[in-house]
């Protein structure tokens, strides 16, 4: 994964101080892109752990569709939570809960949870059901059938349902690219990404995305090509940054996936991560 501490030092080298929507202040680079081959293992970093469970059940979450935290919270994934507590903080109904008694109340009752643990029509939303169209049962059907299109492209970001998303989608859009040869690429634009928190996250995520299409359509996962519009690292970040740039990357881990039978039917479960070797984990909060 040195393609990950080449960005860090990239935007170190040529970014720039900028304020930012959180508060936090951030060094921002403009367009920037990276390359993984995944024919020579699975690109989650090692500089740092990588909370692999986290991203799994989030990808899952995102095929079927669902925009509500409680699934995730159930399975102990916590990276949503801040959003729509924060959304709670302003009804009527917020009565001076910590985050973590919100996150209690998300497990135990269900039609709070129905109520506040709710997004708005993000990702799987748009990805599922995109002003009434299924982009993603479209996307499986045209690289099954129509594999050399330039037309396998979905978007999460849609413009007339974006303000009332809790957050708008940072990873917005994404297309698919099959060889002559039976592989399978695929290129992520992402409008914003935190280099610390959150890329490691999406280059895993997407990976494993491109890895159960591939296994969907009878194809070999190769590039995964990420661009990012503005990518940042946070000022409160920076002790972090650089102490990963002070560790030397680990061979990468290997997935496998067991009793594959359709994209729509994995679960967490299926999904085995082979040989994940990494430094120890590094904390960051994140902006909000």
């Amino acid at each position: 994964m040195k393609q990950y501490l080449t960005l860090i030092q990239d935007i170190l080298n040529e970014g720039e101080s900028r304020d930012d929507r959180t508060g936090t202040g951030t060094i921002s680079k403009f367009g920037t892109q990276s390359r993984y081959d995944l024919r020579t293992g699975f690109p989650l970093v090692t500089t740092k752990k990588v909370f692999f469970r986290g991203i799994v059940h989030e990808m899952l979450w995102f095929i079927k569709g669902d925009t509500n935290i409680k699934y995730l919270v159930d399975n102990k994934v916590n990276v949503w939570n801040e959003w729509p507590y924060e959304i709670f903080k302003k009804s009527p109904d917020f009565n001076g809960e910590t985050l973590p008694e919100f996150i209690e109340r998300i497990k135990m009752d269900d039609a709070f949870a129905n109520r506040y643990g709710e997004l708005g029509p993000v990702y799987g939303k748009q990805w599922r059901d995109f002003n009434g169209t299924d982009q993603f049962a479209e996307l499986i059907h045209n690289l099954k059938t129509n594999p050399y299109s330039r037309r396998h492209i979905i978007s999460a970001w849609n413009p007339a349902e974006v303000n009332q998303m809790a957050l708008p989608p940072c990873h917005a859009l994404f297309q698919f690219y099959v060889s002559k040869d039976g592989f399978i690429d695929l290129q992520l634009y992402q409008r914003s990404g935190d280099v610390f928190l959150g890329v490691p996250f999406n280059i895993a995520s997407y990976s494993l995305l491109l890895t159960l299409v591939g296994m969907e359509c009878g194809l070999k996962p190769r590039y995964f090509i990420h661009t990012i519009g503005d990518a940042h690292i946070y000022q409160n970040h920076l002790d972090q940054v650089h102490l990963q740039l002070t560790r030397e990357p680990f061979p990468l881990p290997t997935i496998k996936i067991h009793n594959f039978k359709s994209i729509y039917d994995v679960k967490y479960e299926d999904i085995e991560l082979v040989d994940y070797q990494c430094h120890p984990a590094i904390k960051g909060e994140v902006a909000v």
